[in-house]
């Protein structure tokens, strides 16, 4: 946890979560609400995602992560599928330049191979403009093609692997070697994981890490999330006993 930094209407002296994860939802609805094809939906989300980075980055918040593209979502409509590879193709190195002047470093997680080429090598440039601000820079995660099954599977198949070449002995496995074999072993396990939209449900994101993370649900839609909004979770957070287990 971390001292809150005064921002504009945001109260100070106030603890933050050191780690805050979103399942952003709800941008087919806002667009729908609207009249308007969801794609417009993801693109003002993928704004708020910017706006809510830099605030989580201005009030101390060390890593803040999103779900934005699941192993699953391959399943929906192509023509949504090519509008969100679009927006990945128009939106990942432009967000990664703009976060790395606020201090920002942008990191894609989940299984990469799968995604188009062009898309990859992008996010081999965003990687390169996140290193420039050193390990110790604000994190803002974005999970593509991501799944928390999906991940644990690929992490056990690593450690298999380790213990195949004789690297590493099965009775030396523990609980930190899955958690160094995952996508997120660069950071702590999230806090506070938010859910926007009304929907309550983990969605297969962030399983392992998520053992003792505090859950906060909201109707707010996506698109609509405020900074407001995420002070108010924090609020809840803070007013939360942690018990990790014990009494």
């Amino acid at each position: 946890m971390f001292t809150r930094k005064k921002k504009d209407n945001a109260p100070e002296n106030r603890p933050v979560p050191r780690h805050i994860a979103v399942i952003m939802d709800g941008n087919g609805r806002w667009a729908k609400k609207r009249g308007l094809p969801r794609k417009a939906g993801h693109k003002v989300g993928a704004e708020t995602f910017r706006t809510i980075a830099a605030y989580c980055k201005d009030i101390g918040v060390q890593y803040f992560t999103v779900y934005a593209f699941s192993t699953e979502n391959w399943k929906r409509p192509q023509d949504e599928v090519d509008a969100l590879m679009n927006l990945f193709r128009s939106y990942l190195k432009e967000a990664a330049e703009t976060m790395f002047e606020r201090g920002v470093a942008v990191r894609v997680l989940g299984d990469l191979t799968v995604l188009p080429e062009d898309i990859r090598a992008q996010i081999a440039e965003v990687d390169e403009i996140a290193d420039r601000l050193g390990p110790d820079a604000a994190t803002a995660s974005l999970c593509i093609n991501y799944g928390g099954r999906d991940e644990i599977k690929n992490a056990v198949r690593a450690i298999a692997e380790q213990v195949k070449n004789g690297e590493l002995a099965p009775e030396d496995i523990t609980e930190d070697t899955i958690t160094a074999n995952l996508y997120t072993a660069h950071m702590p396990d999230p806090d506070l994981i938010i859910r926007p939209s009304g929907e309550i449900r983990t969605s297969n994101f962030l399983l392992w890490q998520s053992a003792y993370s505090e859950y906060y649900f909201t109707d707010v839609l996506w698109p609509d999330f405020k900074t407001t909004d995420l002070d108010a979770a924090i609020d809840n957070f803070n007013n939360r006993n942690r018990r990790f287990g014990g009494v």
